[in-house]
């Protein structure tokens, strides 16, 4: 390798560790805008306040299980019952609700982020590549 070409890799690198740092930089400062953001503001306080309602969280938990019981057991009619039951509970459950709602919010507000990172940069900024568990 030559001397010159030495220097410019070496050049081509630190133009790559300062547009990195840009990057990095830019990054931290939409985090911190989003965290003060109303949106994320009020699905903080909701997930707390599911987090803090025993009822709610009780609930929750039963619903999953019955979730866990009928995937494992293939199906079974009285639990599906059961988890219509349930389901209905939660859709009238006023902490799982407000919980939902703001969820639904920020992830709406995270997905237009995404749309514009997106048309910005020509191709699917946060496209999923498949694998993982969900």
């Amino acid at each position: 390798m030559s001397d010159a070409q030495s220097s410019d890799d070496m050049t081509e690198s630190a133009a790559d560790e300062g547009v990195e740092a840009n990057v990095e930089a830019a990054l931290r400062e939409f985090l911190d805008v989003l965290a003060e953001s109303e949106t994320y503001r009020r699905f903080v306080a909701a997930d707390e306040a599911l987090q803090e309602d025993a009822d709610a969280m009780a609930l929750l938990r039963e619903y999953q299980r019955k979730q866990q019981q009928m995937q494992r057991g293939g199906f079974d009619e009285s639990v599906m019952e059961e988890l219509k039951e349930l389901k209905s509970e939660l859709s009238y459950n006023e902490t799982i609700q407000r919980q939902q709602a703001a969820q639904a919010e920020l992830v709406n507000l995270l997905q237009q982020t995404n749309d514009i990172i997106s048309e910005e940069i020509g191709e699917e900024f946060a496209q999923s590549t498949g694998g993982g568990c969900c």
